[in-house]
């Protein structure tokens, strides 16, 4: 039985920045574009999100929610540097680290002697010292696979954790609403609705086959992730052969110029994750598209790595299908072997 703990700072890149200017704590802020009409947020803290302000949104949209919000400009350098610095604690439990983004990563401590070997303890640990040597905080789930432990995080928001114990899976995901597993969004969620499905305990009524008539091949994953089953290991960043960045939203987005601003942002952070890859070389760069039915689609090619790389194939792609869009995310595929003939640098200038 695996023992996985999910770890996501909270409010990454706000909290970074009232870290570093004690003048913004306890004031609404937001990272991203000040432009009325074209910003996006990266992210808002807590004071701001009180407001409904969110991850994505249009600043002009986030400024007439919270007419006293702060707009502050990204540093994605700032936050790589604190975001190397929290890895740096995880490596202390295990080298099975699995990161999913500067501020989010999956850590997998079935061997670890640590606490000996309790997987909650060492959560409790790893939150603390970060909270002490970092100032900033962070949320912890913890189970026997990564779904169950990425739910658990959420449960104790900010600043806290949550544990379901192998024991206490079948009752715990009985409850879970629909809306929490990985991959349903707003329209699948409605579809499931109009079936009488709430939650995991309604879905476990309805057989594989069942699921994958009403849902496609994503049925089969649903079928198994509504009983808390899921045998995805952690993938140690050493042994990625992509690295990638997506974000799915919470309505769907049909704007073109929108996502562009989201993909200049993901790009903008995948470059920064990138910062630990630079003895890899660069074979190709890919954009995905996943439709609000599901639908998903991906785009790649050989390019230099640059924020109009990912923006191309983007609207290459799209504009063959126009249709809203709930997921996009960007990513890149390393050269594998020296002698592969397809190499490019492994960074090139990207302007955010």
């Amino acid at each position: 039985m695996r023992k996985i703990i999910h770890i996501d700072m909270d409010a990454f890149f706000a909290s970074v920045e009232m870290r570093d200017n004690p003048s913004l704590r306890n004031k609404p802020i937001a990272v991203g574009g000040s432009s009325e009409h074209r910003g996006v947020l990266c992210t808002a803290n807590y004071e701001a999100r009180k407001f409904g302000v969110k991850s994505a949104m249009p600043s002009g949209l986030a400024r007439r929610l919270c007419p006293n919000l702060v707009l502050v400009q990204p540093n994605f350098k700032k936050y790589s540097a604190a975001s190397k610095d929290v890895f740096k604690i995880f490596q202390d439990y295990t080298d099975l680290i699995e990161p999913l983004s500067l501020d989010e990563g999956y850590l997998d401590v079935t061997a670890s002697s640590a606490h000996r070997n309790s997987a909650s303890l060492m959560a409790q640990e790893i939150r603390l010292r970060i909270s002490k040597k970092l100032e900033l905080t962070a949320s912890a789930g913890i189970s026997c696979n990564k779904l169950l432990a990425k739910m658990a995080c959420d449960y104790n928001k900010p600043n806290g954790q949550f544990t379901v114990a192998p024991h206490e899976v079948e009752a715990f995901i009985k409850r879970v609403p629909i809306e929490k597993l990985w991959g349903i969004g707003k329209v699948t969620a409605n579809r499931l609705h109009q079936l009488e499905i709430k939650n995991c305990d309604d879905l476990q009524k309805y057989s594989r086959q069942d699921l994958i008539h009403y849902m496609g091949k994503f049925g089969n994953n649903l079928y198994d992730y509504c009983r808390g089953i899921d045998e995805r290991e952690v993938e140690s960043e050493w042994e990625r052969k992509s690295v990638g960045n997506e974000e799915t939203f919470r309505e769907d987005v049909s704007d073109l110029g929108e996502m562009k601003m989201i993909t200049l942002r993901l790009a903008a952070e995948l470059k920064e994750t990138l910062e630990q890859y630079k003895d890899r070389i660069i074979k190709n760069l890919h954009v995905k598209i996943k439709y609000f039915d599901f639908k998903q689609t991906t785009i790649e090619r050989q390019m230099n790595f640059s924020e109009q790389s990912f923006m191309t194939l983007l609207e290459e792609r799209w504009n063959q299908d126009p249709r809203p869009v709930r997921l996009l995310g960007v990513g890149i595929k390393f050269v594998e072997t020296k002698n592969d003939p397809f190499q490019l640098p492994l960074l090139t200038e990207l302007a955010v």
